[in-house]
């Protein structure tokens, strides 16, 4: 499973069979959290319907692009053909609260006790278990971010309250590599561990 994931960037746009959503979002569910907080939610888009109104503000932020304006229309309309899209979003409130309380010993919800926003670790680890519970299905997704041009447009037109943070999106659905403008990252692009890994000592 791991060695077939990659990033799809153009879909067919044929619906996904019952079920497949529900199984996605049962995987990410499983993803570890610091505290067992799961500050983590999900905006599941469905259909065009639901869909649309997302690569609409896409496809505005694009109008903007200047000499890359082209490109990013023909990558947006092979990308926004995806039947299903599934935002992660972060809520570092749940974490600062979680570790607030007597059994974690912080007593408060000073921020500066960690080290790193485990809010927006976790909220990864469930977008890369939906990644590779597609694999198990069959289909094809990629993940991508949210400008934040675009932030306020997107919180008021799905309702999105200012306590939860997308980290990104995932457009999921059936294949279609003879239509993606983007040239696929090649194997051989890969770093190799030796320039990865430090063994012992940096």
């Amino acid at each position: 499973m791991i060695k077939r994931r990659k990033m799809v960037r153009a879909f067919t746009g044929e619906p996904l069979a019952p079920g497949i959503t529900d199984r996605l979002l049962r995987a990410a569910n499983r993803a570890p959290s610091a505290g067992f907080s799961q500050g983590y939610s999900f905006l599941v888009l469905e259909g065009a319907a639901q869909t649309g109104p997302l690569w609409e503000l896409f496809y505005e932020d694009a109008s903007h692009a200047g000499p890359r304006e082209a490109e990013e229309r023909a990558e947006l309309a092979a990308l926004s053909r995806a039947p299903l899209v599934i935002v992660t979003l972060a809520s570092k409130d749940i974490y600062l609260d979680r570790y607030a309380r007597p059994d974690k010993g912080w007593n408060n919800r000073d921020e500066s006790h960690w080290p790193v926003p485990y809010w927006y670790i976790d909220t990864g680890f469930t977008a890369l278990l939906i990644l590779l519970a597609v694999v198990d299905e069959g289909l094809g997704a990629v993940f991508f971010g949210i400008p934040p041009e675009m932030m306020p447009g997107f919180r008021a037109r799905f309702g999105v309250p200012d306590q939860w943070t997308p980290i990104g999106a995932i457009a999921i659905g059936h294949p279609n590599p003879g239509a993606d403008p983007v040239p696929p990252a090649r194997a051989s692009d890969r770093k190799s561990l030796d320039q990865l890994v430090h063994r012992g000592e940096w």
